[in-house]
């Protein structure tokens, strides 16, 4: 396994442990309390837990090399971590509106409010700092999965801002009902996350373009070669976990040599990942002569009637 893959797989192990630290200590807060709430926020760590598994599972298979049967790669398995924490996170809200409406219609006073806050405190503050740290290693590493693992966190930190905010309120005013209303409100804003994961999930898998602004650097480094002379169409990307996957066609005078055409190429393709980082770039070298070299600008080739006969140079592109 290269170095950076190990080092992923040592940021979800981080992020398991930090997943059973804090499920420990809301747990404790749960006991101490009785707080409905602070259950609901437990049972969001054990979400994170499993997501966090199933991320060290998809960063082990994503870095495996390519093969005969995926000659593209694995970096897709990113897709699947995140599709499955947002199925759990959407599990997890379900299973904590049934526990928050039970508590509704049947409230029970809140126990030692104080040490259950303090102790849900602890286990936010732990997942903040693991939060940022997930959060610098996707962006530095260009994970998906760790990306979308840091967001999660960091909305199991709003989350437990909100189950503090309603224990607290149960504690100044005496409304037990408070705590079961504050528990479904953040089965709400877990629904809200999950749908938001798996959404990511799903266009991940569809083939999604690049971000446009990874989509204007590949641009910005064509247009340095059209005002040359060169041209370029059908433009095609599409995101594969951290891996970025770029096609176009580069067109040429048609009285290139192939040893001039290559060479070209090798340059363009050299500009573009030194651009942007993770990129595999194909190209396919076409005359700008030939009306065949526009003929095929679509995903589906639009074939057109030509003379066979014509020579070379009688052929020009349309107007």
């Amino acid at each position: 396994m290269k170095k950076k893959d190990c080092s992923l797989t040592s940021f979800a192990w981080l992020s398991i442990g930090a997943a059973l630290f804090t499920m420990a200590l809301k747990t404790v807060a749960y006991l101490v309390t009785g707080s409905v709430g602070l259950l609901s926020d437990a049972l969001e760590s054990l979400v994170n837990l499993a997501g966090a598994l199933m991320a060290l599972a998809m960063l082990r298979i994503a870095a495996l090399p390519a093969d005969d049967n995926h000659a593209y790669g694995h970096t897709k398995a990113e897709y699947f971590a995140s599709g499955v924490e947002g199925t759990l996170i959407l599990l997890a809200a379900v299973s904590i509106a049934v526990a928050a409406t039970q508590r509704l219609i049947t409230p029970k006073p809140l126990e030692q409010i104080g040490l259950g806050l303090a102790v849900s405190v602890a286990a936010a503050l732990v997942n903040l700092f693991v939060a940022f740290i997930l959060l610098r290693a996707g962006k530095v590493y260009h994970s998906i999965t760790l990306e979308a693992n840091a967001h999660h966190l960091l909305t199991d930190v709003w989350t437990s801002a909100g189950v503090l905010l309603g224990v607290g309120a149960v504690k100044l005013t005496g409304w037990d009902r408070l705590d079961p209303l504050v528990a479904i409100i953040v089965a709400a804003n877990i629904v809200r996350t999950g749908m938001q994961i798996v959404g990511k999930s799903v266009h991940g898998l569809m083939d999604t373009a690049i971000p446009p602004e990874d989509l204007e650097i590949v641009r910005t480094t064509l247009e340095k070669y059209t005002r040359s002379g060169i041209d370029y169409h059908a433009l095609r990307t599409r995101q594969s976990g951290s891996r970025k996957f770029v096609s176009f066609h580069v067109l040429t005078p048609g009285a290139w040599t192939i040893d001039q055409g290559h060479r070209l190429v090798e340059k363009i393709e050299a500009d573009i990942r030194r651009a942007l980082p993770n990129v595999t770039v194909f190209t396919h070298l076409e005359p700008l002569s030939d009306p065949a070299s526009w003929a095929d600008l679509h995903l589906d080739r639009v074939e057109e009637d030509s003379d066979p006969a014509a020579p070379p140079g009688d052929q020009q592109p349309p107007t």
